[in-house]
C-alpha cells in the first residue's frame, strides 16, 4: 500500500509524524512525503520514506501560489497514485483536500489547530472556514488535537458531523526519545526559564518579554529557542539582549533536549494551539511549565499541580505565575515535574496516536 503525507514543513513531519511513518512502513507499505526541502529531508530519507519538495508557503496570501500548490498536489497525486494521503495544517488540509477529491484518492486531514485567520475574524475568517469547507468536504476522516477545535467545526459546518472527526491528545510524545532527566540544580538561586516555539506575536513574545522586563531579576534566565520569521522580533530579541544579558536567542536548534534538560521550567504564553507539543515535550522530560490557559494547552498540564496557567495576552497574569514558580522549593519544582512526566504517560503517549491513524487507515483501506 502506498501513503503519501502532505506536509507544511518538513520539520513538522520528522518531529512529530515519522513514529506514525515507520510503523506503516514496518507494516509493508511506501511512504511519501510531500514538503518543502529543508535541514530534515535527508533524515526523512534515512527514515526509508521517498522525499517530494513542496511550493508550501505558509504565510502567504496569495492565490496563484496556492493556485500552484493545488496543481502540484494534483500532478503529484496522479503520478505516484496513493492509496490513501494524510494531510497536516490548513494548506495541504484545504489543497491536498481538493486534489485529493479531484483524483478521486481516500484521505485523512488533521487539524492542528485553529489558523491564525480564524482566531482573529474579520473576512479572513469567512475565507478560512470557506477554504476548510472545501478541502474537508469528502475527507474520510478528520483528526484534531483537542475538543474546543472539533466542537468549532462541527458547529461551523465545517464538517458533516461528530462521526466524521476523531479526537487524539495531539500529536502525542514519544517517551523513549524524551525520557525523564534528573532536575538541574539551582545556585546561588539561579532559575533558567525555557521558551521554545516560533517567535512571533500570537506565541506570546510581547508578554514574555514585558513580563521578564518587569521582574528585573538578575537570578532569572530565559533561553528562546525557535524560528524568526518578522523581522521586528528578531530587533525586540536583540533589544531584550542588550537590556538583559540573561535573555539569550539561539535560533532554530535540532537538539531540543538538551535545552529541555537544561531548564527550570517551561513557559508558552501563546493565543492558541492545537495542542502544544513543545509543553508535552517539557513535561515528558519531568519540566514544570507556565502556559496559557487555553484549549491545546489547559489539556496538557494540570494547574498548581504540573505548572502554572496564566492568561493570555496579559503579561502581568504571566508575572505573578513566574513569581509563583520562584517562590517554589528545590523540591516543590521537581515533585511538579515528575508528576508532569506521569501525565504524559497516562494520556499522551505517541504510540495512542500511531495506533489511532492505523485504525483509521485500516477501516479505509
Amino acid at each position: 500500500m502506498k501513503i503519501l503525507f502532505l506536509e507544511p514543513h518538513e520539520g513538522t513531519f520528522y518531529l512529530f509524524h515519522k513514529e506514525l511513518a515507520q510503523r506503516l512502513i514496518k507494516l509493508d507499505n511506501k511512504v511519501y512525503v510531500s514538503a518543502p526541502e529543508g535541514d530534515f529531508t535527508q533524515k526523512i530519507n534515512e527514515l526509508g520514506c521517498e522525499t517530494y519538495d513542496a511550493p508550501v508557503n505558509r504565510r502567504s496570501v496569495n492565490p496563484f501560489s496556492d493556485i500552484k500548490l493545488l496543481i502540484y498536489y494534483i500532478k503529484l497525486i496522479k503520478s505516484l497514485r496513493p492509496n490513501i494521503i494524510l494531510t497536516f495544517t490548513i494548506k495541504p488540509c484545504v489543497y491536498g483536500g481538493l486534489a485529493a477529491q479531484l483524483t478521486h484518492t481516500p484521505y485523512i486531514a488533521d487539524i492542528t489547530g485553529l489558523s491564525s485567520a480564524i482566531e482573529n475574524k474579520g473576512p479572513l475568517k469567512f475565507i478560512a472556514i470557506t477554504l476548510y469547507k472545501l478541502g474537508l468536504r469528502k475527507a474520510a476522516k478528520v483528526f484534531f488535537e483537542n475538543s474546543q477545535n472539533q466542537k468549532f467545526f462541527i458547529a461551523n459546518k465545517i464538517v458533516k458531523n461528530k462521526d466524521m472527526t476523531r479526537l487524539t491528545n495531539g500529536a502525542g510524545v514519544n517517551l523513549n526519545n524524551f525520557k525523564l532527566a534528573s532536575y538541574p540544580e539551582s545556585p546561588d538561586g539561579k532559575i533558567k526559564f525555557l521558551f521554545a516555539g516560533r517567535v512571533m506575536r500570537e506565541k506570546g513574545i510581547n508578554e514574555l518579554l514585558t513580563a521578564f522586563n518587569n521582574l528585573n531579576n538578575n537570578n532569572l534566565y530565559l533561553d528562546m529557542v525557535g524560528g524568526c520569521e518578522e523581522a521586528e522580533y528578531l530587533t525586540k530579541l536583540e533589544q531584550a539582549h542588550k537590556a538583559n544579558n540573561n535573555i539569550i536567542y539561539h535560533g532554530v536548534q535540532h537538539d531540543m533536549q538538551k535545552f529541555y534538560r537544561a531548564a527550570h521550567c517551561v513557559i508558552l504564553p501563546t493565543y492558541h494551539e492545537g495542542m502544544a507539543n513543545v509543553l508535552q515535550e517539557a513535561a515528558a522530560t519531568g519540566r514544570p511549565v507556565i502556559a496559557s490557559d487555553i484549549p491545546g494547552a489547559q489539556e496538557i498540564f494540570d494547574d498548581n499541580i504540573t505548572g502554572f496557567a496564566c492568561l493570555p495576552k496579559d503579561a502581568h497574569s504571566l508575572e505573578q505565575a513566574i513569581n509563583k514558580f520562584i517562590n517554589l522549593s528545590q523540591q516543590e519544582r521537581c515533585a511538579m515535574g515528575l508528576k508532569g512526566r506521569e501525565k504524559m504517560q497516562r494520556e499522551f503517549d505517541k504510540e495512542l496516536v500511531v495506533d489511532a491513524y492505523i485504525d483509521e487507515i485500516n477501516k479505509i483501506i
